[in-house]
């Protein structure tokens, strides 16, 4: 009885000093798989009310150091994430991967290296060159601007090592795989991070759960498709997306890839009758409707359809 008591005050005590929230929730970092916990992240968009934070930043605990993967969108997400880091281990950070370019997922980055000055940060080569080029600058006003003046005092931390595809990336006890079997993706700076000792894949906004993002000009929707079906066919236990759940393939992979699928098929059909994104629009929205409640589908699905269309129509030429 006493154990059973315990236990349950350790519970109530985590749920207790967990990262509030208010309106929005408690989070902190859920084990997935033995060494390796996600934190998963609010739906939205930036703002003051979430204080910019939106991903699913990821730890795993080597035997003397963790890794972390995306540690969030200001200095301010940052510190919170590393507190949270810090219940589940004292142990300190040792390295640090982020997925991308956009600015919600690593300008977390300052409040680790402020901590663990040695630290490494791997990414993609592109996203290097860019950070450095100015969209280091771009993202850290960005959301500022997004959270009214809440990430005031973020800096861009710029990764410090590039990194290739099918690159083995050993860290303490830790073995990681870095993919990036495009050369565009969500993004033409993408890297998916594999967890060599627990079969999971971090795959950064190439995938989304329940909510819907944005295709900008460095994006290829058709390398996004083709990304997610190679994710799959690497076959493993756990994959973590960008923004939304984490699970197997079924749960965690599939409803993206079959919706950008959906789109790709309806916009061929499409072009092929001479028509144009507005008039397919309400066509592919009949055949999408799993998808009607995820978070900022009214506002992206007329984007995705032109976006497909121009790229339907590049490929014709």
């Amino acid at each position: 009885m006493r154990k059973i008591t315990f236990l349950l005050t350790l519970v109530l005590s985590s749920l207790a000093n967990a990262w509030m929230i208010d309106e929005i929730g408690d989070f902190k970092f859920e084990m997935l798989n033995n060494n390796l916990y996600i934190m998963h992240g609010p739906k939205g968009e930036p703002s003051k009310q979430n204080q910019g934070f939106m991903n699913n930043p990821g730890i795993i605990l080597g035997d003397n150091g963790i890794i972390v993967i995306d540690p969030g969108s200001t200095y301010q997400v940052g510190q919170k994430v590393i507190k949270e880091i810090e219940k589940i281990s004292k142990k300190p950070i040792v390295a640090v991967f982020n997925t991308h370019v956009h600015g919600d997922h690593w300008l977390g980055n300052q409040a680790i290296v402020e901590k663990y000055p040695t630290v490494k940060i791997y990414a993609h080569p592109n996203m290097i060159t860019r950070v450095k080029e100015g969209a280091g600058e771009f993202w850290t006003q960005l959301m500022q601007d997004l959270t009214e003046g809440l990430s005031k005092g973020t800096n861009a931390t710029y990764p410090t090592d590039s990194t290739t595809h099918l690159q083995i990336i050993s860290i303490d006890s830790e073995r990681f795989k870095i993919h990036n079997p495009t050369q565009k993706a969500h993004t033409d700076t993408d890297i998916m991070i594999e967890h060599i000792n627990s079969k999971t894949l971090f795959l950064g906004d190439n995938d989304f759960i329940h909510r819907q993002g944005r295709f900008d000009n460095t994006s290829d929707m058709h390398g996004n498709i083709k990304t997610l079906e190679y994710a799959i066919d690497l076959g493993l236990n756990h994959y973590v997306p960008g923004h939304g759940a984490s699970g197997n393939v079924e749960t965690a992979v599939k409803p993206f890839l079959d919706y950008l699928l959906t789109i790709q098929s309806e916009v061929k059909k499409g072009y092929a009758e001479d028509l144009a994104d507005y008039e397919i629009k309400p066509i592919a929205h009949k055949k999408l409707t799993n998808y009607h409640d995820w978070h900022g589908y009214d506002a992206q699905l007329g984007k995705h359809i032109s976006k497909m269309l121009l790229e339907i129509e590049a490929l014709d030429f």
